[in-house]
C-alpha cells in the first residue's frame, strides 16, 4: 500500500512518515531513518517527521534521537510527543531536572502520555522515592488495556520500583508482564525467521562438524589498521559495556559497541537456514588468504566509518554476542586478542530478564526466564567449543573480580592487551559520560563502580 501510494505521490511526507512508522514496527531501523529523511527533504518543517527520526533513533538507543526531537518541539511547541521523547532520554542518562521539565510540559499538553509518565517514574526511581514511581506507573499500566510498547516500558519501570520497595513477587509480576507484552509487539515481525537461540545452534552444528585443521589461518595481508584490535565478547547483561568504559578511558584506545563490524562475512557465510548456515562456515574456512583479504577490508571499512580515527592505539570491538562469530575472527584476525566477560549466570540471565531492551535479534530470547536460561546455554557451548577447536588468544574477565578488586584485575588484563594500565581507568564513569553509552547498561556504568553481585537472591524461588 505505501509502495502504491508512493508511485502517485513520492514526496508526500505524511506517506514517508508513515511508511516510517510502519517500518520502525518491522525493527528496520535504517530503512525507517531514510524515509523520515526523505519526508524532510521535501517538507524541511513537517515536524511528524523529525518525531518519528527521534523515535527511529531512540529505539535503536542512539543519542542523535535528541537532535530530530528538539527540531519537532521547536517545529510544533505544542507536541506532547516531542516533550515526552525528549524526558526519556533525559532519563536514561540520569537528568532528573531535564526529565522533570519536559515531562510536566508533555503531561500539561496530554494528561494521559504514558512515555512522559514513565520518564518522571525513572526520574523518581534515579533521586530515590520508588513509592512516588509506583504511583506514577500503576494508572498508566491500568489505563492501556493491550499490549503496547508503552505499556511494555511502564510494566518494566513498576518491576523497578517494587523491587526497590521490596515487594519482590510484585516486582516479578510486573516483569513477567513486561516481557509478555514485549513478545506480543515484537514476535510477529520475526515470525518464520530463526531465532537467534537456534542461529547459536546452527553455528555450533558447522564448527563442530569440522576438522581443526580447517581454521589454520594464512597470515594477514597488512591492512591499515590500528597496532593493537580487541574483540570484546561474554553476553548481554555481564559487564562488557563496563569494561569497554574503562578500557576506552586509555589515551589512544578506542571503541565501538555493538556495531555489525562483520557485516559483510556475516551475510556470505552466516545466513540462511541451519544447513546454510553449516555450508557457509565451512566454505568460509575454505578460504584462502585472498578470500580472507576481502572480508578484512570490508570489516575496517566499517570501523573507519563509524568514526574510528587513524591514530588509534588499540581499537576494541565490544559486542557481547560476538561470541558466534569467533570462528570468523580466527581466520580473519589471528593477531587479534580476545576478551571473554564473565559474570554469575543466575545474575546474568536475571538480569536480561528484568531489563527493558530493544528490539534486537536476541532480545526476544529474553522474554522468559527459560527462554533466556537457554540461549545463554547454547551461547557458552559454543563460545566452550571455539575456545577448544580454534587458535584464539583468550584473557578472562570475571565480574566480581572487576569490582572487588578493580586495580589488580585492569592490571592483568592491561598486560594481556600490551596496554600500559593508568589510573585513567579508574574514572571510566566520566568516560562513560564524555562518549554516550546506548546499551542497556547506560545508568550503571555513569554511576561508577559498584558490586553488582547476587542480585537473583531475592528471585531465587
Amino acid at each position: 500500500a505505501f509502495a502504491r501510494a508512493l508511485a502517485l505521490e513520492p514526496d508526500n511526507p505524511a506517506i514517508l512518515t508513515g511508511q516510517a512508522v510502519f517500518l520502525r514496527g518491522q525493527g528496520r531501523f535504517r530503512d525507517a531513518v531514510l524515509a523520515c529523511d526523505a519526508a524532510i527533504r521535501a517538507w524541511p518543517g513537517y515536524a511528524d517527521a523529525w518525531l518519528e527520526r527521534g523515535s527511529i533513533l531512540a529505539a535503536g538507543g542512539s543519542p542523535a534521537a535528541r537532535d530530530s526531537f528538539l527540531r519537532a518541539a521547536e517545529l510544533a511547541p505544542d507536541m506532547a510527543a516531542a516533550h515526552a521523547g525528549l524526558a526519556a532520554l533525559a532519563a536514561r542518562i540520569g537528568q532528573t531536572d531535564e526529565v522533570r521539565a519536559r515531562a510536566a510540559r508533555a503531561l500539561a499538553l496530554d494528561p494521559a502520555n504514558a512515555i512522559a509518565a514513565s520518564a518522571l517514574a525513572s526520574a523518581e526511581l534515579e533521586t530515590g522515592d520508588p513509592a512516588a514511581a509506583r504511583a506514577l506507573l500503576e494508572p498508566v499500566v491500568a489505563r492501556l488495556p493491550q499490549p503496547s510498547p508503552d505499556r511494555s516500558l511502564a510494566l518494566g519501570l513498576l518491576g523497578d520500583a517494587c523491587h526497590r520497595l521490596g515487594r519482590f513477587d510484585e516486582a516479578y509480576r510486573a516483569y513477567a508482564r513486561c516481557k509478555d507484552d514485549f513478545a506480543a509487539v515484537n514476535a510477529p515481525a520475526a515470525a518464520g525467521r530463526l531465532t537467534h537461540r537456534e542461529f547459536v545452534e546452527a553455528i555450533h552444528t558447522g564448527l563442530a562438524a569440522l576438522p581443526d585443521a580447517a581454521w589454520d589461518a594464512p597470515g594477514e595481508a597488512p591492512v591499515e589498521a590500528p597496532p593493537r584490535h580487541l574483540f570484546l565478547i561474554g553476553y548481554p547483561r555481564s559487564g562488557t559495556t563496563l569494561l569497554e568504559n574503562v578500557l576506552a578511558s586509555l589515551p589512544g584506545v578506542a571503541a565501538l559497541e555493538e556495531r555489525p563490524t562483520l557485516a559483510a562475512a556475516d551475510q556470505a557465510f552466516l545466513s540462511g537456514d541451519p544447513a546454510g548456515i553449516a555450508r557457509g562456515l565451512a566454505q568460509f574456512a575454505a578460504l584462502d588468504g585472498a578470500g580472507l583479504a576481502g572480508y578484512r577490508k570490508a570489516y575496517w571499512g566499517k570501523v573507519r566509518e563509524s568514526g574510528i580515527g587513524a591514530d588509534t592505539v588499540c581499537f576494541v570491538d565490544m559486542d557481547p554476542l560476538k561470541g558466534t562469530r569467533l570462528p570468523l575472527i580466527a581466520r580473519l584476525f589471528p593477531q587479534a586478542r580476545i576478551l571473554i566477560m564473565r559474570r554469575d549466570p543466575r545474575d546474568v540471565v536475571w538480569s536480561c530478564f528484568r531489563t527493558n531492551f530493544a528490539m534486537s535479534s536476541g532480545t526476544l530470547d529474553f522474554t522468559s526466564l527459560e527462554r533466556a536460561a537457554r540461549h545463554y546455554d547454547a551461547l557458552m557451548r559454543l563460545t566452550e567449543l571455539a575456545l577448544e577447536r580454534l587458535p584464539l588468544q583468550v584473557h578472562e574477565v570475571h565480574y566480581h573480580r572487576l569490582v572487588q578488586d578493580f586495580d589488580a584485575t585492569t592490571q592483568a588484563l592491561c598486560a594481556f592487551a600490551g596496554l600500559e594500565w593508568s589510573e585513567a581507568m579508574r574514572r571510566f564513569d566520566r568516560t562513560a559520560q564524555a562518549r554516550g553509552v546506548s546499551t542497556a547498561s547506560v545508568g550503571q556504568v555513569r554511576r561508577g563502580l559498584y558490586d553488582g553481585t547476587r542480585q537473583w537472591e531475592p528471585y531465587a524461588r
